[in-house]
């Protein structure tokens, strides 16, 4: 039995395919990435990309996760290499995004690609509900009767 099979949690079901989603895509290992909190709201995303320009990046939000992919032309074809130690590989990094989280914008600054997201707080709501009588539901009123 998992958490989310708790009879208390009503609909959470979909956040045990979220955690497995998010347990395969913390296996990745490149790029190296940090996240930082920039401001009460704010997030930072920063992706290691040396060697990449900004027409071999995407970043894009595809069913509530942030996706980040690189893909370099390998021109090994045309040279000759005493030694190649940085590969030019592709990769794809998957972020998923809690509900009211944005993405602001990104940016490519020294080999560095910033993914800047907000967090949009919504407001408390409190909802009462009208409790009805199962007799009353069942019946029917007839509003074009004239009186």
């Amino acid at each position: 039995m998992t958490l989310f099979n708790n009879p208390h949690m009503l609909g959470f079901d979909h956040f045990e395919r979220i955690l497995d989603r998010a347990a395969k895509a913390s296996a990745e290992g490149y790029p190296p990435y940090n996240i930082e909190q920039t401001g009460d709201n704010d997030l930072r995303i920063t992706l290691a990309v040396a060697g990449f320009t900004m027409d071999d990046l995407t970043v894009s939000i595809e069913d509530n996760q942030l996706v980040i992919r690189g893909k370099q032309i390998d021109d090994a074809d045309h040279r000759v290499f005493v030694h190649r130690g940085i590969a030019a590989r592709q990769f794809q990094r998957s972020f998923i995004l809690a509900e009211g989280i944005d993405v602001v914008g990104a940016t490519l600054d020294n080999g560095l690609l910033n993914v800047d997201l907000h967090r949009e707080v919504p407001e408390p709501q409190i909802k009462s509900i009208e409790i009805k009588s199962a007799k009353n539901s069942a019946q029917t009123i007839d509003m074009d009767a004239e009186a």
